[in-house]
């Protein structure tokens, strides 16, 4: 099973949230969970174990979003779609 969505998701998240310390775990069932290194302490899961699609569901929504980023360009088409009032 390729793991590359699921491991550019963990990479995602650690540029959002700006912590090192995510990572994932992968079982022999080929099902994962995010955990959080604590340095010297056990990691701690924070995710029950989940297949790759809903993984990195889960990854993308899980810590801080990015705002979406707007050009001029899609405000005007934006303005576009919504109905005149004549």
């Amino acid at each position: 099973m390729r793991t590359t969505r699921a491991s550019s998701a963990i990479e995602r998240l650690k540029t959002r949230s700006g912590n090192p310390r995510y990572a994932m775990v992968l079982a022999a069932s080929g099902q994962f969970a995010l955990i959080e290194n604590a340095g010297s302490a056990p990691p701690a899961r924070l995710s029950e174990w989940m297949d790759m699609d809903e993984f990195v569901k889960f990854v993308n929504a899980f810590g801080p979003q990015t705002p979406r980023r707007v050009s001029k360009l899609d405000v005007a088409f934006e303005k576009q779609l919504r109905p005149r009032d004549d």
